[in-house]
Order: C-alpha cells, then sequence, then structure tokens
C-alpha cells in the first residue's frame, strides 16, 4: 500500500514497539506497521462477520474473531 491509511494513531504504535524491545522506531516504520496492521485487522474483521451471518448472526464473537484468524493465516 502506497499511502498512508491514517486509521490508527501512530504514537500507540511506536510506544508499544519501544515496549516489545525497539531502541528507536524511524516514523517510516511505524508508518508500515501502522499500514500493515490495518490491512490484517481488516481481513480478519470482514471474515469475521462473515462467519457470524452465516451463523444467523449480526453480532460477532469471540470464536467467529478465534476462527476467522486460523482462516486468514492458513
Amino acid at each position: 500500500m502506497t499511502k498512508d491509511k491514517k486509521n490508527l494513531p501512530l504514537a500507540p504504535l511506536e510506544r508499544l514497539l519501544r515496549k516489545l524491545g525497539a531502541k528507536r522506531v524511524s516514523k517510516g516504520a511505524v508508518k508500515e506497521f501502522s499500514n500493515r496492521l490495518t490491512d490484517y485487522v481488516g481481513k480478519l474483521s470482514a471474515e469475521a462477520a462473515t462467519l457470524a451471518r452465516h451463523a444467523g448472526r449480526k453480532t460477532i464473537i469471540d470464536e467467529d474473531v478465534k476462527m476467522a484468524r486460523r482462516k486468514i493465516t492458513s
């Protein structure tokens, strides 16, 4: 993806990367992390919504998210 989606705030993501061990994180790295995370969460939520609809529900439950994760990562 060439454009920043700006869906996620960058400061908390930078803090997360630092908390996980990074000494320094460039702005570009944080933006790329944000883009990849947004892509993943978008795919995960779309699949979870599909599973909920298939089950006749309007509400996504934790099992939908777990099943969606298994489906999109396999």
